[in-house]
């Protein structure tokens, strides 16, 4: 916002004389005389001439752009297998006392950790193409960490605390994934132990001491609902740097006959029970059909958050007796923001939808400390589901109880997506036409919406808010951004808005989440807290201070990544995970932030100063 300053002055000049004689003595006051009679008011005089316009003063300086009050710059940059980078960079984490970046490489055959040294960060080595784009890399991977040869599966997710490194490996659907523990200590890590988890552990991280590592097992179905285990979470308890040999789960099983309950308060339950596939009648409990997607602990331990993604709820499992509550994340009212539901009306086009609700559906999650009570941050990404099986036609992929055959993908056991435009509305959705121009090409729920059971829906629901958000202990939202993402992206991007990862075509993930708030990372900076939010298809980053839960204020937006329209893509694409790094702990003295890139395999480094 520039302001222009115009500054006026006018100088007055008094003068006066005086005499130095001695004071006499004050003479009596006099008696008061009477008061005159008022005389008559004089005739008004004729108005004189109108004085010459003053000269125009002098135009002020114009003003600074306000920024905000933190500046970034990027200090760092590695790409991992630059080959085929796709996959290289998902998680990274920081090991303070080495100075080292350790970052999830899935994009090979053999999952690895590679390990980044930051000591010799030279920022003045990175070079902006003509768009402004940095390409090139100033560090490099120092070695690796063959983890695919401890136990053959793939590496999902790690995490650091002092001299420990935990790493989440999930095997094949239906069997039970593990966590290795390594000593970082040394330049050379040591395997400390493997601890059997729960089915396909997504996420891992240490509780706020490091007496605990916490691990999000999302249990999700094989792609004919042949199998479909348990989600869980699992505790691994380390006690004076000795890790347990066994894991505690906390499951769902008592949440059983609790399904209507729970759909009330806003829980999502998306499944073919009552189907027969492949020969198998499908009969889905609840606690099946809830999928752990990531963990965050309070600060004073005494809670761990966990977002349930796909069933729009958050599990809050109480530290000190491994006890666990649900609470619905409940729906957002898209008639009280504007969003652009479709990537087929030719651009940007901003409006409110009455009966058009969001599913939160977090994936990030992060716990931070205000007055003294817990809050909650949630990166509302959004996520449907969609399984296939194998099948070599469509007669058999109908023969075995599938919806639809597609030669790539083989058949369709389950999905709960559908188009907007192939249900039919019921009357209270006035001016819509329901086609590519609004909500025809939207992607909603079929499970909800049809109130009456009469085939038409007087409500849709779609994935995710295009949001970020902010819960209290109870569960109760205290914040949301509303429709800020797309008004801040539209703003400075334009018709190159809701682009996507891996194409550079804008408005192409308009019916489908939006730039898709997936990645989170919460830092303090002096007395400030920061929400960082990384945007997977846009791959940007937008900061926000959260300080006070109930006043959330924009900071500033973070981009790497070239937009030009039909262009080969370049720069850092789809952030997956953030890390914060204090200034104590930085290599160059400043507060930095790490982020991981799916796509283009990337580790860049944000170096953060406050104004």
């Amino acid at each position: 916002m520039k302001k222009t300053l115009i500054s006026l002055t006018l100088l007055g000049l008094l003068s006066g004389c005086s005499l130095d004689g001695d004071d006499g003595q004050a003479g009596k006051q006099g008696e008061q005389g009477i008061q005159g009679e008022a005389g008559q008011s004089g005739e008004t005089g004729e108005k004189g001439p109108q004085g010459e316009t003053g000269t125009q003063g002098q135009q002020g300086e114009a003003g600074v752009t306000m920024t905000g009050t933190l500046s970034a710059q990027l200090v760092g940059r590695a790409v991992l297998n630059v080959e085929s980078p796709e996959g290289a960079a998902e998680i990274v984490a920081y090991h303070a006392p080495s100075q080292r970046i350790f970052a999830l490489d899935s994009s090979g055959d053999s999952p690895q950790i590679a390990v980044i040294p930051t000591t010799q960060i030279d920022a003045a080595k990175l070079i902006k193409n003509n768009e402004g784009v940095v390409t090139n890399t100033n560090l490099d991977v120092a070695q690796t960490i063959a983890v695919s040869d401890v136990v053959a599966a793939d590496a999902n997710s790690l995490a650091i605390h002092g001299n420990m490194l935990a790493v989440a490996m999930a095997r094949a659907t239906g069997q039970t994934g593990f966590v290795l523990v390594y000593n970082i200590a040394a330049e050379q890590p040591k395997l400390l132990k493997t601890v059997e988890v729960g089915y396909l552990p997504d996420m891992v991280t240490f509780n706020q001491d490091g007496s605990k590592i916490l691990v999000a097992n999302e249990g999700e179905p094989a792609g004919d609902y042949s199998v479909d285990p348990q989600g869980s979470i699992a505790i691994i308890d380390i006690n004076d740097g000795q890790v347990a040999d066994q894991a505690t789960l906390v499951g769902f099983e008592a949440f059983n006959d609790k399904q209507a309950q729970l759909q009330t308060q806003g829980v999502v339950f998306a499944n073919p029970t009552g189907r027969t596939i492949k020969g198998q009648a499908i009969n889905t409990s609840v606690a099946m059909d809830l999928e752990p997607e990531y963990v965050t602990v309070s600060k004073d331990n005494r809670y761990a958050y966990v977002s349930l993604q796909e069933n729009n709820a958050l599990a809050i499992v109480d530290l000190s007796d491994n006890s666990l509550t649900i609470k619905g994340l409940g729906y957002k009212d898209w008639g009280n923001w504007s969003m652009d539901a479709s990537d087929k009306d030719g651009g940007i086009n901003l409006r409110k939808y009455p009966g058009l609700y969001g599913m939160y559906q977090p994936d990030s999650i992060a716990a931070y400390e205000w007055l003294g009570a817990n809050f909650i941050v949630t990166a509302n990404e959004g996520d449907g589901r969609e399984y296939f099986f194998p099948a070599a036609s469509e007669a058999e992929c109908t023969a075995n109880g599938g919806l639809d055959f597609d030669e790539d993908d083989g058949c369709l056991a389950y999905t709960d997506e559908i188009r907007a435009k192939d249900l039919t509305l019921a009357g209270n959705f006035t001016g819509v036409n329901n086609d590519n121009d609004d909500l025809g090409r939207l992607k909603v729920t079929t499970v909800m919406g049809d109130e009456d059971n009469d085939g038409q829906y007087e409500r849709l629901y779609t994935y995710g808010a295009r949001s970020f958000s902010i819960w209290d202990h109870r569960g109760t939202r205290v914040f949301d951004s509303g429709d800020e993402i797309v008004r801040i992206t539209t703003a400075l991007h334009g018709e190159q808005f809701n682009n996507d990862e891996d194409t550079n075509e804008g408005d192409t993930r308009s019916d489908a989440k939006g730039a898709e708030p997936e990645a989170l990372a919460l830092g303090q900076i002096g007395e400030r807290t920061y929400a960082f939010v990384g945007l997977e298809r846009m791959g940007s980053i937008l900061i926000y201070d959260i300080t006070n839960p109930f006043n959330v204020t924009f900071t500033t937006y973070l981009i790497n990544r070239g937009l030009e329209e039909g262009a080969d893509i370049t720069g850092d694409l789809a952030p997956e995970g953030m890390t914060f790094v204090s200034a104590e702990h930085s290599p160059t003295n400043t507060p930095l932030l790490i982020v991981g890139n799916e796509i283009s395999g990337s580790i860049a480094i944000w170096s953060l100063t406050q104004k």
